[in-house]
Order: structure tokens, then sequence, then C-alpha cells
């Protein structure tokens, strides 16, 4: 007997020791599951050209066709007053599109306007183009003239630093205009391509543009 409890006692302490020195289960594994994994979903060709398409025609539908643009209003009215007969809603739309820029010289307000009228008489007596800013920030200045070249209006500049005279220049954004047929959306279909094609040769400058309906502000 004293051997068999002798035996159970390295049974026990051997067991004990093998749960000590047992390595610990991998992370993410329990009951032989593993982890989910951690790599992106993934999307499948035919789902994104699928939604390629519904954004494609999404921008589509929320777009206005522009016939135009034309320097002569009158061309513009006469597309629109043919496409209104034909039922397809449209509407003419001037718009200011940016041109360049100008250079305005000029001397810099005085107290008075008869201060700005003797200084006005000065640069005359030397033969200076001149004459008097009524309104505006500048007013009772004297303007010396608009270039469209820099170069023109710091050679004017330069001549009247000669006589003592500290002229300033400023930037005038010159603009152009032109008249664009903007066609509403719900009656783009009856725009058939045939019809474009006969507008284009009646007015062969016409361009036409697909564009969201708010891309072109009129400045009226």
């Amino acid at each position: 007997m004293r051997w068999l409890l002798v035996l159970l006692v390295i049974l026990n302490v051997l067991l004990h020791l093998y749960h000590l020195n047992r390595p610990p289960p991998v992370t993410g594994e329990v009951a032989g599951l593993r982890a989910p994994s951690q790599e992106p979903d993934i999307t499948l060709l035919s789902e994104t050209e699928s939604l390629t398409r519904r954004e494609l025609m999404r921008s589509v539908d929320s777009a206005c066709l522009f016939l135009g643009g034309f320097d002569d209003e009158s061309i513009a009215l006469s597309i629109n007053q043919r496409l209104l007969s034909l039922d397809i809603d449209s509407q003419v739309e001037p718009v200011d599109e940016a041109a360049g820029v100008d250079y305005w010289v000029y001397l810099p307000p005085l107290v008075s306007r008869q201060a700005s009228l003797r200084q006005l008489r000065e640069l005359q007596s030397r033969n200076i183009d001149s004459y008097v800013i009524t309104v505006g920030e500048l007013s009772n200045g004297i303007s010396l003239g608009i270039f469209s070249r820099k170069d023109s209006a710091e050679s004017v500049v330069n001549r009247l630093r000669g006589v003592d005279y500290e002229a300033s220049i400023r930037e005038l954004p010159r603009t152009h205009r032109r008249y664009w047929v903007k066609v509403g959306r719900s009656r783009q279909h009856l725009l058939s391509d045939s019809l474009l094609v006969e507008l284009m040769r009646s007015f062969p400058e016409l361009e036409h543009r697909q564009m969201p309906c708010s891309s072109i502000a009129t400045s009226e």
C-alpha cells in the first residue's frame, strides 16, 4: 500500500508540472475556431462597374445642355426661338467671361475739386493726356489712361515721375460678353442628333457643352 501511495503522489506532481509548463493557447483560436481575418473586403469587378455607371447616370441627369457662345445676342435668340417652336424648353443666358486685364494709370485724389482742376491744367500744359475722375473711390483723382499692356502703363508712370508726379497703376479685369442657350433637362431628349447637326450647319460658330445646370451664372 505504501508504494501505491508514493506512486499517486509522484503522478500528481508530474501532472502539476505538466500544467505549469504547458504553452498558452494561440490568440484568436478558441475551440478550434480562427479569429476573423483582418483583410479588406473584396469588391467584385461587376459591382464596381455597376456603381460607376450609376454615378455617371446621376451626373448626366443633373446636367444641362448649353449651345453657344455667341458674341451677337440675336443669334442666340434665333436659336432659342427655334427650339421653343419645337417645344424644347430653353432660355438665353448672357455670360461675362474673363478676357484679360487692363492697366489704369492715375494720380491719387486731392483734397478738393479745385485742387484737382489745378493739377489737371498743369498736366495738360505739359501735353499729358488726362482728365478728372468724378465718381467712385478715386473721385477728384486724375486719370492718365487705360492700357492693355503693363509695360505701356509703366512707361507713363516713369514719364510722370520725371516731372515730379507719382502715379499709380490699378489692374482692371477685362470681360467679354457671350450668349448661351440653355436647354432644360426635361426636354433635352427632344434635341436629336440630326437637329443638332442642322443647327451647327446653320451656325458654324455654335459650341455645345454638357455641364451642370448651375455652372453658368449670368451677370445680370
